[in-house]
């Protein structure tokens, strides 16, 4: 019997999976962005990417989100508008209409590995209808074969059946739509279908990661993290759109992954092997590492404008969405580490996109701050990241990442807390968001800014700077730093109207209050006191 009988006969015991047209397993790159071509899924870019467009789902789809309610999850997953319950009859229903779906048609079947700490990684099984999904695939995770190893055929130990061209029945399967993302932790298998948007294959596996390591004991975080020259690992929280993988992308420090990683007693380490970048209004001189990678073979780009004829990209075009992506290996950026791996965390870095601009462009966190801002995970949602949203959006979204979260966020605090304590970790909020105004009004803080308050702060040159308490947020405020102007560093100062700005910063304020109430009982008082001076 060949691997890839011995193969289908898996995944026909396993899946019901029958009646296969062809199966294409663990092609490599190339040969995907052959198959891609053939099937007209996709078109070439300049410099031979492969541009894909996704329809209607130009981002992920929370509220199709679903994990099934059984019993030995149960009592695990944090139930409610985040983790939304399904019945395992319903999900058995619309895994055998996958099934069904999937006769008579070709599949591409992806091995991978999730998670760069040998002790904790997962492999992985990504089977989709389309060459292209199963190419960003391959380059989001990490490649067996890259490091000289192959899978079994039983070897995966979670499933992700993609059919992104089937529409679920919401009468008959208990959806909410068309389109689905269903987790079942008991059988280790995740449906996607009703959406070609392909972050929702990167984000299942996250949200898997994110119930599983926990339970370990390792800390597992929605983060970009890198490591300087002598050692100085940092971690930067944030949602999609604050700027972990531009920030994160720096010349002078390695690469340890753009936006996932866990926490061990041994250290940090990536749960990926590719990047996601977004690439809107993305340029040569301000973001060189990731521009390189829009031109690269290899790299799959997601509902990125393009002239037909020259087949150049326009990437300040955001008429199909905000929310324009470039998938690649890790390995494209020149300083990365692959597989990402590196020691303890000495800085922590929170990012928010303060669509009110009331926020400080960088304040430093006692450990009681860290946790409260953590637990708050306040930034706004920024255009096209989800379906429906056009511009930024205030929302509290905790531990930076609650649409990944599975279980409940004083599990990831606590851990946090621990690391944090252990290693002596440093810690800073920096806002990306605006400046001098809300939002309509203000503008975006220059990445220039951006970056020159980050390198301060890693570097150590803001440990002995005087420090200021703001009178609203009860944040440390540096009253300077290199490359970047005074007036900068005080929200207030940059606001033409000084009475706007107080009603904007007091309703923020409040705001937090609010929202942390629901976690003031997992908390001790320094966290609950660690918010906000004003609106108490």
């Amino acid at each position: 019997m060949t691997d890839t009988s011995r193969l289908s006969a898996h995944l026909e015991s396993t899946l019901g999976l029958s009646h296969l047209k062809a199966i294409h397993w663990n092609l490599s790159a190339p040969a995907l962005f052959e198959e891609s071509m053939r099937r007209a899924e996709a078109h070439v870019g300049h410099g031979g990417t492969l541009v894909a467009y996704t329809g209607s789902f130009t981002g992920r789809a929370p509220n199709d989100k679903f994990i099934v309610d059984e019993a030995e999850s149960h009592d695990k997953v944090w139930w409610g508008e985040v983790n939304k319950g399904m019945s395992e009859q319903h999900f058995d229903a619309v895994l055998q209409d996958v099934v069904a779906f999937l006769r008579n048609k070709d599949i591409f079947v992806q091995d991978l590995l999730a998670g760069a700490d040998p002790v904790t990684e997962l492999p992985v099984r990504i089977i989709s209808q389309h060459a292209w999904h199963a190419l960003f695939a391959r380059n989001m995770f990490i490649r067996p074969d890259d490091l000289g190893r192959s899978l079994a055929v039983d070897q995966p130990q979670f499933t992700v059946l993609h059919v992104p061209d089937m529409q679920a029945d919401p009468a008959k399967h208990g959806t909410r739509s068309g389109a689905f993302v269903l987790l079942n932790f008991k059988k280790r298998l995740v449906l996607i279908g009703g959406t070609h948007y392909a972050g929702e294959i990167k984000k299942s596996i996250f949200s898997i990661m994110n119930y599983l390591l926990p339970q370990k004991g390792v800390m597992s975080m929605h983060a970009s993290a890198n490591v300087g020259k002598s050692g100085d690992v940092a971690i930067l929280f944030g949602l999609s759109g604050t700027g972990k993988t531009t920030l994160s992308a720096d010349p002078e420090r390695l690469l340890i992954g753009d936006d996932e990683h866990g926490w061990s007693d041994q250290g940090v380490f990536n749960l990926e092997g590719g990047c996601y970048a977004k690439v809107i209004n993305l340029s040569a001189e301000a973001e060189p590492l990731i521009h390189a990678t829009t031109h690269t073979f290899g790299t799959v780009l997601e509902n990125v404008v393009m002239d037909m004829n020259t087949r150049q990209l326009n990437l300040d075009d955001g008429s199909i969405t905000e929310n324009t992506r470039a998938c690649y290996p890790i390995s494209q950026i020149p300083n990365a580490l692959y597989p990402g791996k590196a020691g303890h965390a000495k800085h922590i870095i929170m990012l928010t996109c303060d669509a009110f601009g009331v926020l400080p462009p960088i304040s430093k966190l006692t450990t009681s701050q860290a946790m409260y801002h953590f637990l708050s995970g306040y930034t706004a949602k920024v255009a096209g990241t989800e379906k429906g949203v056009t511009e930024p959006t205030t929302t509290f979204s905790t531990c930076f990442g609650a649409p990944f979260m599975a279980l409940h966020p004083s599990v990831y605090a606590d851990l946090l807390g621990e690391k944090i304590n252990q290693h002596q970790v440093s810690c800073w909020l920096l806002n990306t968001g605006w400046n001098g105004g809300p939002y309509g009004v203000g503008k975006r803080m220059k990445i220039s800014y951006t970056r020159s308050m980050l390198n301060a702060a890693l570097r150590g040159d803001l440990d002995h700077v005087p420090m200021r308490t703001d009178s609203i947020f009860g944040l440390q405020i540096p009253s300077s730093c290199p490359d970047v102007p005074s007036d900068v560093l005080d929200p207030a100062a940059t606001w033409a109207d000084q009475k706007a700005y107080q009603a904007k910063a007091h309703y923020l304020a409040k705001a937090f209050h609010q929202n942390f109430a629901r976690f003031a009982e997992y908390v001790t008082e320094d966290v609950r006191q660690a918010g906000p001076l004003a609106g108490r």
